[in-house]
């Protein structure tokens, strides 16, 4: 299993889920407003990142494929329990590993929702059988299913920096396909370069324009910038009182709206955790089901603090 130890930058802090290093009541966040339930399809990957925060590869099954059965099973929770979720994410490794990838997102679409999913447009999504199956999704839902692909940098340079040779020229082939089958496209990006935003959504803006890709860059929704996760760097701790110092409400934390279903290499069934970000960590893993999922989320990992508090980002489409 992966390290979760903390860096040495951070310690001391994130030990205590109610209360900080210095002992102030530490923030949580509840359940508010479910909109996206996100799906882990596996860890295994066509291909090694520099920087993944998953570490998912050829090789990483320690999340196992789930299955479309697992899935319509959480589908018929999510009816039980009355949450109003309104998206499905799918995320890897590179979901269209997974065998059943159509049939899970077809399974989800038939009962409504809006479908996403993140891929890296290379070879699993190429083969034929894949390409046939997102055809047939498209002739029915082409408005609710949206591919968002991971472009780490709107140049073939940096982008073969984190993805490998010829990653970058790979992608934008499956990117040109999804747009001649008409399948709506989103982009993730990166900010490990330091580029202002205004830079980077240039670049991007200019990148589509070239391809002929109908991706708004200037739309935070359709391109999106993560910060960088970089677990060496000093974050602060959030407590109570840093949601009126910040001006933010535990609504506007991403487990405040979205919960993950990820299967672990050798369990008898999936697990439900309060964070798409933290699969490793046993303290985000809230139980089988969706009651169980239900809790309070303690912010006690200095991602809750970079990523989401301090950076505001967001998985969700």
């Amino acid at each position: 299993m992966m390290d979760v130890s903390l860096p040495q930058a951070n310690s001391g802090k994130f030990q205590d889920p109610a209360r900080t290093a210095d002992g102030q009541p530490r923030a949580t966040v509840p359940l508010s407003h479910p909109e996206t339930l996100w799906f882990n399809t596996g860890t295994l990957c066509n291909i090694t990142c520099a920087n993944c925060y998953i570490e998912s590869s050829p090789t990483n099954d320690r999340l196992v494929y789930i299955t479309a059965d697992e899935v319509i099973d959480y589908l018929d929770q999510i009816a039980e329990r009355g949450w109003p979720i309104r998206e499905i994410g799918f995320t890897g490794g590179e979901p269209f590993m997974n065998p059943e990838m159509i049939s899970m997102t077809r399974a989800c679409l038939e009962r409504g929702y809006e479908v996403l999913i993140l891929t890296n447009a290379m070879r699993p999504m190429m083969r034929k059988s894949v390409k046939a199956g997102l055809l047939d999704l498209a002739k029915t839902w082409r408005d609710t299913l949206t591919l968002r692909i991971s472009v780490d940098h709107w140049s073939q340079e940096r982008h073969d920096e984190e993805r490998g040779k010829d990653a970058f020229k790979r992608t934008i082939e499956g990117m040109c396909w999804l747009r001649d089958a008409g399948i709506r496209m989103a982009v993730a990006g990166r900010t490990v370069w330091g580029e202002t935003d205004a830079a980077s959504r240039a670049g991007y803006a200019a990148l589509y324009k070239t391809h002929g890709f109908d991706i708004d860059a200037h739309d935070p929704g359709q391109t999106v910038l993560f910060p960088e996760m970089d677990d060496s760097v000093e974050v602060p701790e959030i407590t109570t009182a840093c949601w009126d110092i910040l001006g933010k409400t535990p609504d506007s934390v991403m487990c405040a709206s979205s919960r993950m279903v990820v299967k672990r290499r050798g369990a008898a069934k999936p697990a439900v955790l309060a964070c798409t970000l933290l699969p490793y960590a046993p303290e985000f893993e809230l139980g089988a089901t969706l009651a169980e999922a239900e809790r309070d989320v303690a912010l006690n990992h200095p991602h809750c603090a970079k990523f989401c508090v301090l950076g505001g980002a967001s998985c969700s489409g």
